[in-house]
């Protein structure tokens, strides 16, 4: 593979598994150093030992500032700078109807989806992606693109991770890219309520005929993060195997 990221540093936050961790991996095989986050410990780990490479695993939740200085400050004493980030972490602890959501679970995923996104931009940039001329990927979802029945607040928050990239790309040029990936159904645990049992069903309105895999979704982010996007900001890249060009009936 080609070496595009030598000498760069990307942090990917929610990668011990699905998404984030196949993101870190074709950073690494890039040639990049990898810092990535997620809540589990033990899990974490596992990921950096099938990293196989420069890549430090520091557990915490998104949402908790001395866990973003943790991160940061070992980016800083390892590695020095930053290049990259990739805003992976999100949670949906509730499905079903809008109308029987809960004040709670609604700002909980606000904070994390949301707010955790802009909190790990501002130490991204602090810690000299300005200066790196750096790029930053934010994971939102097609449900922040269209509705979703049983997921509304999760669309919510991704669609409020969507005008948060634009907002940024603006805030942040020219020195630092900002864009986004909204994929569909992709095959990870975290989505595996929607498509467990009926993943038939969902792969027949996909006019490619089948639900994604990580794998899917790290190439374009890490397009989106190398030179050969160096003109690209304040996009989002639906990544759906065509589902969106479906109408309904």
């Amino acid at each position: 593979m080609e070496r595009r990221f030598e000498g760069k540093t990307a942090l990917v936050t929610g990668a011990s598994r699905g998404i984030g961790l196949a993101v870190a991996r074709e950073l690494v095989e890039g040639g990049a150093r990898v810092v990535i986050t997620a809540r589990g410990e033990e899990k974490l780990q596992e990921a950096v030992r099938e990293l196989d490479g420069p890549a430090v695993g520091i557990a915490g939740k998104a949402d908790d500032a001395e866990h973003r200085a943790q991160v940061f400050d070992a980016i800083r004493s390892r590695f020095g700078t930053l290049d990259f980030l990739v805003n992976n972490v999100g949670i949906n602890p509730v499905y079903g109807p809008m109308m029987d959501l809960d004040d709670v679970a609604a700002r909980k995923i606000l904070e994390v989806n949301v707010i955790g996104a802009l909190k790990m931009a501002q130490d991204a940039v602090s810690a000299g992606l300005r200066e790196r001329r750096g790029a930053i990927v934010n994971i939102a979802s097609i449900a922040g693109v269209t509705s979703s029945p049983g997921i509304g607040m999760y669309g919510v928050s991704k669609a409020a991770v969507l005008s948060l990239t634009r907002q940024l790309a603006a805030e942040l040029a020219p020195d630092v890219r900002v864009n986004a990936v909204a994929p569909a159904a992709v095959k990870t645990n975290f989505a595996r309520a929607l498509y467990e049992g009926r993943e038939a069903e969902l792969t027949d309105k996909y006019p490619l005929r089948r639900l994604g895999m990580p794998e899917d979704v790290a190439g374009p982010v890490a397009f989106l993060l190398s030179d050969a996007a160096a003109w690209i900001t304040g996009q989002t890249l639906v990544i759906d195997g065509g589902a969106t060009l479906v109408t309904a009936e």
